[in-house]
C-alpha cells in the first residue's frame, strides 16, 4: 500500500511540475493575468479539471513560481553574502553572478521582472515578501562588517535593499540586452555599485 501511495505521490509531484514548467514557458509572451488555466493544462495535456488537484487558481500558480524562480536568485545572495564587502573584487565578482544566473534561469528572471509590479496581486506580494527577506539577510551580513560601526538597523535594511534591488534591475537589463552588449550592461552595474560603495564610505560623515 505504502508502495502504491508513493508512486501515486511521485505522479502528483511529476504533474504539478509539469504545469508549473508549462506556465513558465507560456508566460515569456504575455503576463500572468491573461494567463488562462486551460492553456496551461493543454500544454501539459491533462484536463482541465486536474489543474485544480494542485493548485486553487492561476495566481496560487504563480506564487508557486515566486518560491522557484527566487529560490535560484537565493543561491546567488547566498553567495554574495559570503564576500568582502564593498571591494572591488566583490563589485565584479557579483555582477558576474547575476550574469550567470540570466543565462542559466532566463525564464525565471523574466518572471519576476514583469509580474513584481504585475496585476496579481497575490503574486507581486509574494515577490515583494521574498524579496525583502532578501534584504534582511543582507543586512544581517552588512551588520557585521567592522564599516557598519554606528549604522542604524534601518539604514542598514535601506543599504541592503539597494543592493537586492540593483541585483533585481541588473538581472532585468542582462535580460533584455544582446549577449554582444553583456560587456556595456555589466560595466554600468560595477560603477552603480562602485557609487552605493561611495556613499556608504561617507554615509556618516558628519553625523
Amino acid at each position: 500500500m505504502s508502495h502504491t501511495l508513493g508512486i501515486r505521490q511521485a505522479q502528483k509531484q511529476k504533474t504539478r511540475q509539469a504545469l508549473l514548467d508549462a506556465a513558465l514557458e507560456l508566460l515569456e509572451q504575455q503576463s500572468l493575468s491573461s494567463l488562462g488555466l486551460r492553456e496551461v493544462t493543454r500544454a501539459v495535456g491533462v484536463a482541465p479539471t486536474a489543474f485544480y488537484r494542485h493548485f486553487d487558481s492561476t495566481a496560487d500558480l504563480g506564487v508557486a513560481l515566486v518560491e522557484q524562480a527566487l529560490g535560484s536568485l537565493h543561491a546567488v545572495v547566498s553567495e554574495l553574502l559570503t564576500a568582502t564587502w564593498d571591494s572591488e573584487e566583490r563589485i565584479v565578482r557579483t555582477v558576474e553572478l547575476i550574469a550567470a544566473h540570466v543565462r542559466a534561469h532566463p525564464a525565471h528572471v523574466r518572471f519576476i521582472a514583469r509580474e513584481r509590479h504585475g496585476g496579481v496581486r497575490r503574486v507581486s506580494d509574494a515577490i515583494g515578501a521574498q524579496l525583502g527577506q532578501f534584504a534582511e539577510e543582507v543586512c544581517a551580513a552588512l551588520s557585521l562588517d567592522p564599516e557598519s560601526a554606528g549604522w542604524s538597523h534601518d539604514d542598514l535594511l535601506m543599504l541592503a535593499g539597494l543592493y537586492v534591488d540593483h541585483m533585481v534591475a541588473t538581472a532585468s537589463a542582462f535580460l533584455t540586452t544582446p549577449p554582444e552588449d553583456f560587456a556595456r550592461v555589466a560595466g554600468v552595474a560595477e560603477r552603480q555599485l562602485r557609487l552605493v560603495s561611495l556613499g556608504r564610505r561617507h554615509w556618516l560623515d558628519g553625523a
